[in-house]
């Protein structure tokens, strides 16, 4: 039970904030003549986890506009063990604006993390490495391994062309031998505590914004 003292000295609550926005001010009269908007979001208001540049537009325009901008790099990975990371790995290339995102072994993947973002990501799927390999040659673009094996090349020196695949693998594991053999450089990030590695959606989340701090 709570005392009177330690309720006096407990940490405020911080009031919980709405989320989105309203519907749009005005009513039907107020409306923007603009066909990239939802009248039903511009009814009920716009509580997605967008920017927002978004707020009010319909999912295709949102997609049709980040087409126009989208960058050279895409993002694979390796879905074997079902790994809950896909979900974030995703919602970061949504973050990060890439191409593609690219799907290799189990079709379906744990969406969790990716809180919606996958919506407005192009989600290719290839049913090998084998199968990925090959698309990636008829693309021209280069794949890029990040895994902490030797050989790699610390994230500062390595070569990240403008158009690229940077592959990731599995929680653990990291990437199979396949997927090593595929690409063209493999790439570390350099760590300095006592793990041997950092998570695999926090792995791919930096150098996504490597890749932008050199390209975007």
């Amino acid at each position: 039970m709570t005392s009177p003292d330690s309720a006096a000295h407990a940490e405020p609550v911080e009031p919980t904030l709405p989320v989105g926005v309203g519907p749009w001010p005005g009513g039907p009269d107020a409306w923007p003549d603009d066909p990239r908007y939802d009248p039903e979001l511009l009814a009920n208001g716009d509580t997605r986890n967008v920017v927002d540049r978004y707020r009010y537009w319909t999912m295709d325009a949102v997609v049709a506009d980040l087409d126009e901008r989208r960058h050279g790099f895409h993002v694979a990975i390796e879905n074997w063990q079902h790994d809950m990371n896909i979900g974030s790995i995703v919602r970061s290339a949504n973050a990060f604006l890439a191409a593609e995102v690219h799907i290799i072994g189990k079709r379906r993947w744990n969406r969790r993390g990716a809180m919606v973002t996958d919506r407005y990501q192009h989600v290719r799927h290839h049913e090998t490495v084998e199968a990925f390999a090959h698309w990636a040659a008829a693309a021209s673009l280069p794949i890029i391994a990040i895994d902490n094996v030797e050989g790699s090349v610390r994230l500062p020196e390595a070569d990240l062309p403008e158009a690229c695949v940077l592959l990731f693998g599995q929680e653990g594991p990291g990437l199979s031998p396949e997927a090593l053999a595929a690409a063209s450089a493999t790439v570390e990030i350099e760590q300095y505590g006592s793990t041997r590695s950092i998570n695999a959606s926090a792995a791919a989340a930096v150098v996504m914004y490597e890749w932008c701090r050199r390209w975007a």
